[in-house]
């Protein structure tokens, strides 16, 4: 998955302390990110690189996170040129560039600039927010609210009867591969009762043994994913939401179309269904 970055260690503590040269700079714009890149390998610009066209580089900064002694700071204002290899992509290339610990880094450090970019006012008294110095966290000095960056739990269920597993494809989404079953946790819900809800809702079927499998953070949608397998509980028979879903289908283990893990806790899930894992 995107966040298996071994032998490369991500330390997400809060040290904003100042860049060297070496530096990273994380550079967003809408939903694209600047990157470098050499065939298919891709960096991120550093600290050093910049500095020419950007003489205040280092006077506008956030410390976003250390991956080993690589250290990536966010920047809000860039001058930059394609000439020296420079571009943007959109964030939903970190699924295939790599490495793959450069790839997480660019999602990541894109979750964190989407956070901040949608937080600059406090929502109670609508006074300018201000970046605390301890802890990554935004704080309103007029009515001391307190922001910290957003995750969304949701499930991903991989329902079995006996030898197959429910399918489905979203309805009206850019992701047309199989996927799970899956939705957000509402409040005053417990996980495993999320997953008993989603699945009567999408489906219209009951689920039962309910057993955890494992987490993920996913950064495209500010989420952290619990992977779970529940077995059927009664009748097979699909009433599909197609609200939510284009189609939902059961598939034999040895019939299951999906070949590659790639970077997602669904697609593990998957393989590790149809490859006699679970």
């Amino acid at each position: 998955m995107i966040q298996d970055i071994e032998p490369y260690s991500y330390n997400n503590a809060y040290k904003p302390e100042a860049p060297d040269k070496e530096s990273f700079i994380i550079y967003c714009h809408g939903m694209e990110v600047l990157i470098k890149q050499e065939g298919e390998q891709i960096t991120f610009p550093t600290f050093q690189e910049m500095k020419e066209k950007n003489p205040d580089i280092y006077e506008q900064y956030t410390y976003l996170f250390s991956i080993d002694q690589m250290r990536f700071y966010l920047v809000e204002h860039l001058n930059y040129s394609e000439a020296d290899k420079f571009r943007m992509i959109h964030k939903e290339e970190f699924r295939h560039v790599k490495p793959r610990h450069l790839a997480f880094a660019g999602i990541t450090g894109f979750q964190l600039y989407n956070w901040y970019t949608g937080r600059k006012f406090c929502g109670r008294c609508g006074k300018l927010l201000k970046k605390d110095e301890k802890e990554r966290m935004l704080y309103c000095e007029h009515c001391h609210q307190m922001e910290y960056p957003k995750i969304s739990p949701a499930v991903i269920v991989g329902v079995i009867d006996g030898n197959r597993i429910l399918m489905s494809k979203y309805a009206d989404r850019d992701y047309k591969k199989y996927a799970l079953l899956a939705g957000f946790a509402e409040i005053g819900e417990m996980i495993e009762e999320t997953i008993k809800r989603e699945v009567m809702e999408e489906v219209g079927l009951k689920v039962k043994n309910i057993r955890f499998y494992k987490s993920q953070p996913w950064s495209f949608t500010d989420t952290l994913l619990f992977g779970f397998f529940a077995d059927l509980d009664g009748d097979s028979e699909i009433t599909l939401d197609r609200e939510e879903l284009a189609l939902a289908e059961w598939f034999e283990r040895e019939e299951i179309p999906v070949t590659e893990r790639n970077i997602s806790l669904t697609n593990e899930m998957i393989l590790a269904f149809k490859n006699s894992e679970i």
